[in-house]
């Protein structure tokens, strides 16, 4: 077979495991790609080889990514990719799960709006309803369409239904008078019109001749079943994925689906294991590696630093509050330019590491975090206060909120008000707060702070993991809730891989040394845990 000199010295510069995955002969094949191993990069390659080589035409191929910010990656870089060796560069159709099935239901005919926002929905429904209970319902809800596929009437005619299924009933009759859907009924009714209509399916299938599919961990029961459906009966389906790295429970993700697609649904399925991280130190990948062989639930497989790989792993251990031991590691880290994050285990957790880069006077970014005295919510507080008399902390305690934001807010602002003898100090001390975080919080800052789930796919050149203490990360909460407690586990210890990870040249690990996470006793020995700031073993 003759190819392009472009695509051959792409094809050179792949490792062999790499490219063996590229150049997979069609048919159903599962490439395991470890953190950092080039998956990207491989799923490129297989693209530009399955169209440079004639396998297969440009219209035929679709590649499918789990979020918009990795489709429109994939769609940049091969673009850049194919344009070295066709000109004009060929359009390959790469969507999201759910923009694709918006596309299917647009060429069946089927309205796609307006599309329901399911929170402001299930607000009205629920006006009393915490966040907390508002996300349980998200969840439950996408459960009943997409994994277990069932319609607002079929719940409806159980004779004695519970309040989830209530909920349920009243959110759907709400959708259907705006005469709209949500964003989970794009893949439901995708899929529905799909099986329905021979012809509808005959030219999906076809347009999808080539199926490649990103992050196949992640996938939920709908949206592997519309990647199956696509690709029969050929299935020449190409599904990239990491068993180590499902850490979307919560989104009905399930890693059996993937350890077990060989037996459930593609019988003929070859396995291609990616071997090498590329990204991280030696004793990261090390350690990272020995705990999430404690997972039962995973494929074996090989994973290796690379030859050249250099950097550290630091062990942090203190008793401090969370703000003085994230700020002493942002100051340990290395004038050298390089980018940084601190992740922690949820968002409320990263609130400290804000304190510290205030008090540090550090630019940051938190894209998904919202401090207590950003809440509009505290201007209220605060004006109401105003009517009672006394120090601040009397007239904010006087403050009866009856909304679960509102009492949780009124607790931090007591906390606040205490250095404070006046309620006009109080405000201004807010108002000068708020000014510091305006002119810190930039897109651009070198510091990120997010949560270890908010970085999946992402990199940093120092990485610090906060909270790594007995009950917060494995989380005892998440853990002893679970109808399947060791299944959580290792979704939680899947979790923490993850985030150890995300780092190219060091990792540094904060735990209280009187009460360390069970993860590090899982990838250290206890005399490791004892040395304070030295480079692990």
């Amino acid at each position: 077979m003759s190819l392009p000199a472009p695509l051959l010295t792409r094809l050179e510069r792949l490792t062999p495991d790499q490219r063996a995955a590229a150049t997979a002969p069609p048919g159903p094949t599962l490439c395991v790609a470890p953190a950092g191993s080039g998956k990207t990069t491989t799923l490129i390659a297989r693209i530009c080889w399955l169209i440079s080589s004639g396998v297969a035409a440009p219209d035929r191929v679709t590649a499918v990514t789990f979020n918009k910010r990795a489709a429109v990656e994939l769609e940049e870089r091969l673009a850049t990719a194919l344009g070295q060796f066709l000109e004009p560069a060929p359009k390959v159709r790469v969507r999201t799960f759910h923009a694709l099935a918006r596309e299917i239901l647009t060429d069946a005919g089927h309205a796609v709006e307006p599309l329901a926002d399911r929170l402001e929905i299930l607000r009205r429904v629920r006006p009393r309803a915490t966040a907390a209970e508002l996300g349980r319902l998200d969840t439950a809800i996408s459960r009943l369409k997409l994994d277990l596929a069932v319609t607002a009437d079929q719940v409806a005619a159980d004779p004695d239904p519970g309040a989830t299924a209530q909920v349920f009933v009243e959110y759907e009759r709400a959708i259907a008078i705006t005469g709209g859907l949500d964003f989970d009924d794009l893949l439901v009714r995708g899929l529905a019109r799909l099986e329905a209509a021979s012809d509808l399916l005959a030219r999906w299938r076809e347009r999808c001749s080539h199926l490649l599919v990103d992050e196949a961990q992640d996938l939920d029961r709908s949206q592997l079943r519309l990647a199956l459906l696509l690709a029969a009966p050929a299935n020449r389906i190409f599904l990239v994925g990491d068993d180590d790295q499902s850490i979307y429970g919560w989104r009905l993700a399930d890693v059996r689906r993937l350890l077990s697609l060989a037996e459930t649904s593609l019988p003929s399925l070859q396995r291609v294991d990616l071997v090498t991280n590329f990204r991280c130190p030696a004793p990261v990948i090390d350690r990272a590696v020995r705990l999430v062989e404690h997972n039962q639930e995973r494929f074996a497989k090989t994973i290796l630093a690379r030859d050249d790989a250099t950097g550290s792993l630091l062990l942090a251990r203190s008793n401090a509050d969370d703000v003085e031991r994230i700020g002493a590691v942002i100051r340990s880290w290395p004038d050298d330019g390089g980018t940084r994050a601190v992740l922690a285990r949820t968002n409320r957790e990263l609130l400290p590491a804000a304190v510290a880069a205030l008090q540090l006077d550090l630019p940051f970014t938190a894209p998904d975090l919202v401090l207590p005295v950003e809440n509009p919510i505290v201007d209220e507080i605060l004006t109401e206060a105003a009517r009672g008399s006394g120090p601040p902390v009397v007239t904010v305690a006087s403050v009866r909120r009856t909304d679960w934001e509102g009492r949780q807010l009124r607790q931090a602002l007591l906390a606040w008000a205490a250095p404070h003898r006046r309620l006009e100090d109080l405000r201004a001390a807010v108002s000068e707060t708020r000014e510091r975080l305006a002119r810190l919080r930039r897109d651009d800052a070198q510091l990120v702070l997010a949560t270890a789930h908010g970085t999946k796919g992402l990199e940093f050149d120092h990485v610090a993991v906060v909270g790594l203490d007995a009950g917060r990360f494995p989380s005892a909460r998440t853990v002893s809730e679970s109808a399947e407690p060791e299944r959580a586990l290792e979704e939680e210890r899947r979790l923490a891989y993850v985030a150890w990870t995300r780092a190219r040249r060091t990792l540094t690990l904060v735990f209280d040394p009187g009460a360390p996470s069970e993860f590090l006793l899982e990838a250290f020995s206890p005399h490791e845990l004892g040395v304070t700031g030295q480079p692990a073993s």
